[in-house]
């Protein structure tokens, strides 16, 4: 059976409902998750945008402006005022690369590498949070970036 099909067993009225719109379903919980780490991350001293930056240059300091751009699915100047405020807090330099004058590099200061492990109390607080077990909330993740995927290729 495909989705069409599936779909037309539907009574029109119950389609157009809120809360069978799958959409609507990823979008609170997105709201909700956000929500959940606001507490979390008020304690760090960062917003969600900031913590997500944080996760990627945990991962690999001294990375291109448009390669985090890339990985969060945004424009590079949508995250200027973030890493701006970010320099400001101390926890990050912005400066020109020295093998291309076109590439803003973004590099954790000590400041921002020590922030790290009292980050991982965060990721903790939020697995338990959720109320599932490990293999479940990768499973759900690994369905998320598939339909991420899919819906990027339209």
């Amino acid at each position: 059976m495909t989705v069409a099909s599936e779909l037309s067993c539907i009574p029109g009225e119950q389609r157009l409902q809120l809360d069978n719109q799958l959409c609507f379903a990823l979008y609170s919980a997105s709201l909700a998750m956000t929500k959940s780490y606001k507490p979390l991350l008020d304690a760090l001293d960062l917003t969600y945008p900031q913590y997500l930056v944080m996760l990627i240059l945990w991962e690999k300091d001294g990375i291109a402006l448009k390669d985090i751009a890339q990985k969060l699915f945004t424009e590079s100047g949508a995250l200027t005022p973030v890493l701006k405020r970010m320099q400001e807090m101390g926890l990050l330099l912005r400066a020109r690369s020295a093998h291309s004058e076109r590439t803003l590099e973004i590099r954790l200061t000590d400041k921002g590498r020590e922030l790290k492990q009292r980050a991982l109390k965060v990721n903790e607080t939020v697995a338990l949070n959720c109320g599932m077990g490990l293999e479940q909330m990768q499973q759900l993740r690994d369905q998320l970036v598939q339909l991420r995927a899919q819906l990027m290729q339209l």
